[in-house]
C-alpha cells in the first residue's frame, strides 16, 4: 500500500514554481546529470508534469511515448524501459544530492510506486540525505512487476498535494505556456520514435533534445558560448574518428593509415595490408584480412555525450556521424564539432590548417602515445613540444595534452570546432574543458575580450589544455596551458597576440 503524508507538512515545505524550475535547470545543467542524456529527458518531462499538477493521464505508455521515443506500439507489459530508466533516476538524483546538490536549496525526490517526482524546500544537508535515502532501496517496487499493477500510474498523494499547492499560483498565461510546453515534448517524443522506428545508422543519428523551444535560452556562459557558434544552426553535425584497422580471423587488429580502404568487412588485399599496415611482418603471416572502421575511442564517446548534452539544453539536435561520412554538404549547410586528433580523424586531418599549434607524429609506424602537440611560435619559458606523459616506472599514462580550436568554416557563415587531444582521454578531457563554465570564462579571459561578445558567433582561436589523468583512463581535470586568437590576417600578428598562461 502506497505512503501518504500530511497536508500540512506539504504545505509548508511547498516551493514556489520559479524555485521548482530553477532547481530542474540546476540539476540537468550538472556534472552528474551531464552524460545521462536520457535521464535528462526523462527528467525534464517529469519534473514539468508535476510542476503542472498534471497527474491525471500520465500512465507508462505515456512516459515510454513521450518522454523516451518508443513507438506508439509501446507495451509496458514487455518493455520494462520506463521503469528501469526511473530506478536509474532516483539512484542518479541521490548522487547528486550526495555531492553537487548537497547544499541546494530545493529537494527533488520520486517517491517509490510513482512517476511525478515531488519538490521540498530542505533545512539542513542532514535533512536532504535523510529524505533522499529513505526513497532508494534495493528491491524497488517499480522493478518488481512488469504488468503495471503494483503500483500506482498517478503521483503519490503527496505529489499530488505538493503539485495542487504549486499549481493554485499559475496565472492563466503560465497554465497556457505549460500546455504549449507539454505538447512539445509529446511531439518530441513522436519524433523520436519515429528516428528510432526508422532504424537509426550509426552514421547519421540525430538527438532528442529534453527542453521546450520555448526553455531553449543560453543559461550561462558555456551555453551562451555554443549557441553563438551555432547561429541558428539547430542540427550542427558532430563527427568522430572512425580510424581503419585491418582484421584477422583471431579478431586481432592492424593499424591501417594509408593507401586505399575498402567498406567495412570487405577483404585486404595482401599487397597492400602489407605496404601500409603499422607491422608489415605481422601482417604477412596473419592470413586473410578485412577492412574494420568500427571503433573509436572512449574519450569521443564521452565527448559526444557531454556535447549532446550541452547542445539539446539550447535547443539544437545534433547529426552524429562517423568523420569518413562527413561531406561537403555538410560543411556548406551546418556547423561543425570534431573529435580526436588528425592521427584518427581524417576530417580533422584535412582541415585543421590553421593557428600556431598542430599535431605531428614523428613515427608513422608507432602512433601509440608518441604523438606531439608543437607549439611553432612558444612563449618565453613555455615549452615548445607537448607529448602525452606516462609515469616513469609503471610506464601508466598520467597526463594528456590536447587542442581546442574554433575558426571559420570553408562556407562564410559557418564554423568548426575542433577538440582533439594526442589520446582519447586528452579529447574527453578537451571537450570536458570547452563545454564547462569555468573553461569558457578562463578562456575568455586570457583572450582578454569574451569569446561570445560577438553577437553572431565566438571569436576564432586555439587553446591548449592539459588533462590529468588517474589509472591511465580516468579524467581528473583539464587545465588551460595557452590560448591564441586566430585573427584574419597573417600569421605574425596572431603571434603577436598569444596569450600564454602558467600552472
Amino acid at each position: 500500500m502506497e505512503h501518504t503524508d500530511s497536508a500540512t507538512s506539504i504545505q509548508a515545505n511547498a516551493p514556489s514554481v520559479e524555485q521548482c524550475e530553477d532547481q530542474v535547470r540546476r540539476v540537468l545543467r550538472s556534472t552528474t546529470f551531464r552524460n545521462a542524456t536520457t535521464l535528462q529527458q526523462l527528467l525534464g518531462f517529469l519534473a514539468f508534469r508535476s510542476i503542472a499538477g498534471a497527474a491525471e493521464n500520465l500512465k507508462e505508455y505515456t512516459i515510454g511515448v513521450e518522454a523516451l521515443g518508443r513507438k506508439s506500439d509501446f507495451d509496458p507489459k514487455i518493455d520494462p524501459i520506463v521503469r528501469v530508466q526511473s530506478h536509474r533516476l532516483r539512484v542518479k538524483l541521490k548522487e547528486y544530492y550526495e555531492v553537487e546538490g548537497r547544499h541546494d536549496p530545493i529537494l527533488i525526490l520520486i517517491p517509490k510506486g510513482h512517476y511525478l517526482p515531488t519538490f521540498e524546500v530542505v533545512s539542513s544537508t542532514q535533512t536532504r540525505a535523510e529524505s533522499i535515502g529513505s526513497e532508494i532501496v534495493a528491491s524497488d517496487p517499480l522493478l518488481a512487476d512488469g504488468d503495471g499493477r503494483r503500483h500506482q500510474q498517478t503521483a503519490s498523494p503527496r505529489s499530488v498535494e505538493r503539485n495542487q499547492g504549486v499549481a493554485k499560483r499559475w496565472t492563466r498565461p503560465q497554465a497556457i505556456f505549460l500546455a504549449a510546453m507539454l505538447a512539445v515534448f509529446a511531439l518530441a517524443g513522436y519524433w523520436l520514435g519515429r528516428l528510432r522506428s526508422n532504424g537509426p545508422s550509426e552514421s547519421d543519428f540525430t538527438t532528442a533534445s529534453a527542453w521546450p523551444s520555448n526553455e531553449r535560452k543560453p543559461h550561462d556562459s558555456a551555453e551562451l558560448f555554443w549557441w553563438k557558434f551555432l547561429d541558428n544552426d539547430v542540427s550542427p553535425v558532430i563527427g568522430y574518428p572512425d580510424a581503419v584497422f585491418l582484421l584477422d580471423d583471431s579478431n586481432d587488429l592492424f593499424r591501417f593509415r594509408h593507401g586505399a580502404s575498402d567498406n567495412r568487412g570487405a577483404v585486404v588485399d595482401p599487397h597492400l595490408a602489407r605496404q601500409f599496415a603499422s607491422n608489415s611482418k605481422l601482417v604477412g603471416m596473419a592470413g586473410p584480412l578485412y577492412y574494420e572502421n568500427g571503433y573509436t575511442g572512449t574519450g569521443e564517446l564521452e565527448s559526444i555525450a557531454m556535447l549532446s548534452g550541452l547542445l539539446n539544453r539550447i535547443g539544437a539536435k545534433p547529426i552524429i556521424k562517423a568523420s569518413r561520412d562527413i561531406t561537403p554538404d555538410d560543411l556548406d549547410r551546418h556547423n561543425v564539432i570534431l573529435l580526436g586528433s588528425p592521427f584518427q580523424n581524417v576530417a580533422v586531418a584535412q582541415l585543421l590548417t590553421v593557428g600556431d599549434f598542430s599535431f605531428r607524429n614523428p613515427d608513422e609506424r608507432h602512433e601509440q602515445w608518441r604523438g606531439q602537440i608543437i607549439d611553432t611560435h612558444p612563449a618565453v619559458g613555455s615549452k615548445a613540444i607537448y607529448t602525452t606523459e606516462r609515469d616513469v616506472s609503471t610506464r601508466m599514462l598520467t597526463t594528456d595534452y590536447s587542442l581546442v580550436t574554433i575558426t571559420a568554416g570553408v562556407t562564410p557563415g559557418r564554423h568548426i570546432a575542433f577538440l582533439g587531444g594526442l589520446d582519447t582521454k586528452g579529447t574527453q578531457g578537451a571537450t570536458m574543458f570547452a563545454t564547462s563554465v569555468s573553461g569558457i570564462e578562463e578562456i575568455e579571459k586570457a583572450l582578454a575580450a569574451p569569446a561570445s561578445t560577438n553577437h553572431e558567433n565566438p571569436t576564432p582561436f586555439q587553446a591548449l589544455v592539459r588533462v590529468k589523468l588517474a589509472k591511465g583512463y580516468q579524467v581528473l581535470g583539464a587545465e588551460l596551458v595557452a590560448v591564441r586568437p586566430l585573427l584574419p590576417s597573417n600569421a605574425s600578428q596572431v603571434k603577436d597576440n598569444s596569450t600564454p598562461l602558467s600552472h
